[in-house]
């Protein structure tokens, strides 16, 4: 059963129907240059109404240990959520805080996809995202995908997430694709960048749930 990642979350009405409607994990964004920023004031408000069963995500891009712990303190945090992170630092992050963690490894081609290697050891779960432009201010959000053909036959080292593009349209077809057993979408159940829209919410997670 294929489970999925509402992230990106801002405000108490789009976070309860991610909840609602079954998502397995919700994602708020640590990072000011994004337009899904959130204060670890509100983060602690959006904290408190997730129920036991859904864990909490915390997305950071090379974030420093004070910003973790902060963080970690104001949204009581299940999962850390890395990007543009090197193996070294991530070990380093797992050592201190000892929570869940996951790592974003950019993809367009496939020797992309041998970034997930140096990870093993340190990383619970890969989070396969596409390659955003160099010139591009954000690592991920923006609405890109990167081909599904290119994990064909890849060994995965360690447990992953599909993510990059996703909305309530593709989903289905990318989980038949590539198998993936979990789905995390941001820019796809928006109405405008860092605007989360309910009824897009409610049909990502239905398209998931009926497979």
């Amino acid at each position: 059963m294929t489970t999925a990642k509402i992230c990106g979350l801002s405000t108490p009405a789009t976070l309860d129907a991610a909840i609602r409607h079954g998502a397995s994990h919700v994602g708020f964004v640590f990072f000011p240059a994004s337009p899904r920023h959130v204060t670890f004031d509100k983060a602690a408000e959006l904290a408190a109404r997730v129920p036991g069963h859904v864990a909490k995500v915390g997305v950071f891009v090379d974030p420093e240990d004070e910003m973790l712990e902060q963080a970690i303190a104001s949204a009581a945090l299940d999962v850390l959520q890395l990007h543009k992170v090197t193996p070294a630092r991530a070990a380093a992050i797992r050592a201190r805080f000892g929570i869940e963690l996951w790592v974003a490894v950019a993809v367009r081609t496939r020797g992309d996809l041998d970034a997930a290697d140096a990870f093993v050891g340190v990383a619970d779960r890969i989070l396969y995202d596409a390659k955003t432009p160099d010139s591009a201010a954000l690592p991920g959000g923006m609405g890109l995908r990167f081909d599904w053909d290119l994990l064909d036959g890849f060994r995965h080292p360690l447990r992953w997430a599909l993510s990059g593009g996703l909305d309530p349209a593709n989903v289905a077809e990318a989980i038949r694709r590539t198998g993936a057993e979990l789905v995390d979408v941001s820019s796809g159940v928006e109405s405008e960048p860092g605007t989360k829209d309910e009824a897009r919410i409610a049909a990502f997670l239905k398209a998931v749930a009926a497979l």
